[in-house]
């Protein structure tokens, strides 16, 4: 096969598997660190670069393959799923749910990570999502 068959495989194979259901992942640098690795792992095979050959994940993806980091591309999809949900009306459930506030108290100490805090960091422009917000 040609590399342009090659990559098309990876856009509709690879891409899409890693990506399913990422819509409300709660990303954590572990967890983008495991997803960047299972892309370069497939292009490294795809163009036959071993990891011995000094190439830069970045030249890779961009300059040989012309693909994003998987990363960026969940979060950009994360983005349109929430303003896809903002638009909902109020009697659909994913609305219901984006829009559900429990009663009660939090366990103590550090609040876990939350789908809504990391999008409101990023939609913000911070980009930071390792200090999850007490709201």
């Amino acid at each position: 096969m040609n590399k342009e068959t090659k990559l098309r495989i990876h856009n509709i194979t690879a891409r899409a598997v890693l990506k399913s259901g990422s819509e409300a992942w709660v990303l954590k640098k572990r967890e983008e660190q495991r997803l960047e690795a299972a892309q370069m792992k497939f292009l490294r095979h795809f163009l036959k670069i071993t990891k011995l050959v000094e190439e830069k994940n970045q030249r890779i993806r961009q300059k040989k393959t012309g693909t994003q980091n998987i990363v960026k591309e969940i979060k950009r999809y994360q983005k349109k799923w929430i303003q896809h949900v903002q638009r909902m009306d109020t009697n659909r459930l994913p609305k219901q749910a984006l829009q559900y506030k429990p009663k009660g108290r939090r366990n103590i100490g550090r609040p876990r990570k939350r789908w809504r805090d990391q999008l409101h960091l990023e939609v913000q422009g911070t980009g930071n999502t390792s200090n999850p917000s007490g709201t």
